[in-house]
Order: C-alpha cells, then structure tokens, then sequence
C-alpha cells in the first residue's frame, strides 16, 4: 500500500541508473511517488523507469550533473512537467582508490567537482522552488568515508565531508521555509562503486571491492533510507556492524578511531 507521505509525491533522485539511486527510485515509486529519474545514460534510464510500477507516471531527464547548462535544463523540464519538487535527492557520486600520493591533481578536482560542486549547484538551483512551496525535503547521500576519513579515499572522503557540512549550514538557513535537510551515510553497498572508482591516474579501477561485495544489498539500504526520511531524520547511518562501531568510536574517541583505521585493509 501507498505511503500517504509519498503518495503522488515528486521526487527527483540523481544517479539514478543503478546502484544505490536506482534501488532508491524502486523503493520511492512502491510508496507511490512519481519520480524523476536522471543520470547521464538515458537508455539505463529508461531500463529503470520501465521496471517501476506506474511506469507512466515518472519521468526520464537525462543530464550531465557537472554541466551547469544541462543541470538549469532539467530544472524547467522537470517543472514544466510536474510542476512542483517534493523531494531532491542528491545521489550521483563517484569514489576513489588510490594513495594520496598516486593522485593527480585533475583527479582530485573531478571527484570534488562531481561529489562536491555538482550536488551545491543543483540544489542551489531547485532551492527557490522549495522556497516558493514553503516546503520540501533535500538529501545528499555523503559516506561513512566522509566522517571517518580512511587510507585510498582521501579526495572522497573529503568531498563526501564537504557535502555534509555544507548540508549542516543549509538545514540551519531554510529550517524556518518548511525544508528538511538530511545527509545519509552508506557504508559497505553492494553496488557498482568500486568498478567507477577512480584510481590515482583518473581512471576507472575496474574490479570489485571484497568489502562490497559483502555489504548491504541496494535494496535493504533504500528500504533503511526512506524509512528515516519519511521519519524526518536528519543524520541517517546505514551500514553494517563495522561501520556503525566505526561512526560511534569517532565521536567517543577519535584517538582510538585512527589507530583502529590505520590497522585495518580498506582497499
């Protein structure tokens, strides 16, 4: 049955041909949301509108989310078709494997460009509408990378970090308009992250993660996620045992955090 907070809601999710966005996309139009769908690929896209139910009622804007011009045109396409924005989920994001010292510094600014800028600039650009409603719900989906901080993540952790923050000041400013402001934090997904990760020369790794490939199943993550969001939190930790000790250890003891980190293989 339909989830009378989600039921003919708008919901945009970025990332949303596979992975953790997808799983997403599925979990949101079983509680009766109409969503917007985009990525760059629009053939994937469509894959993953066709699976969903109600298939006609949810809409495919294929953009490159780095692009300023492409992201401006899917704003008005997405509000010449429906006219409002319920929900924004920033969900497009890229990892990283590789040392500090192996990365380049293009690398660098193209995993903050698209883990860090990107996600700014489109809600910076939805956030007048939110405004206008007086209100709406945006998430950003950072990482447990971003509050620990581990040994190959250093440029995403970062990124994934600064999303947070910057979430934090926004919840602060628009509190008073009616908008929610949450940040989820995935730890270990099964997903296709670690073959996009990119290594220190920019290029895709290519191979599976093992600790990905242990984790939680997409689906299991989406369920845990808009649960919390329906539920109006606001710091949303989902993970595995050992991700969660991790994220308690770093608030008790972040002296003891590190010395755990630097012990264990994260690659």
């Amino acid at each position: 049955m339909a989830s009378p907070q989600l039921n003919n809601k708008i919901v945009w999710i970025t990332g949303a041909s596979s992975g953790l966005g997808k799983a997403l996309a599925q979990e949101c139009a079983a509680l009766g949301a109409k969503l917007v769908l985009s990525a760059r690929r629009y053939d994937e896209l469509e894959k993953v509108r066709l699976a969903l139910p109600n298939a006609q009622d949810h809409l495919v804007v294929p953009m490159d989310i780095t692009d300023e011009r492409q992201v401006r045109h899917a704003y008005d396409q997405v509000l010449a078709a429906k006219g409002r924005i319920d929900w924004l989920i920033n969900n497009a994001g890229l990892s990283q494997r590789a040392l500090i010292q192996d990365t380049t510094m293009q690398t660098e600014r193209a995993i903050m460009e698209v883990d860090y800028f990107s996600q700014v600039f489109l809600t910076k650009t939805v956030l007048p509408t939110f405004i206008q409603q007086k209100s709406g719900q945006i998430a950003f989906v950072s990482s447990v990378a971003g509050l620990l901080g581990t040994q190959y993540r250093a440029s995403y952790s970062a990124a994934k970090g600064a999303i947070h923050m910057w979430a934090n000041s926004l919840r602060a400013e628009v509190a008073q308009e009616g908008i929610g402001v949450s940040v989820i934090f995935p730890g270990f997904v099964k997903t296709n992250v670690s073959f996009n990760a990119l290594n220190g020369e920019g290029k895709p790794q290519g191979h599976q993660d093992e600790a990905i490939e242990n984790g939680l199943e997409p689906q299991q993550f989406a369920k845990i996620t808009v649960e919390a969001l329906l539920a109006g939190e606001e710091y949303i930790v989902v993970g595995g045992h050992k991700e969660k000790l991790g994220v308690l250890v770093s608030r008790l003891s972040p002296k003891l955090l590190y010395k755990m980190i630097r012990k264990m293989k994260v690659k």
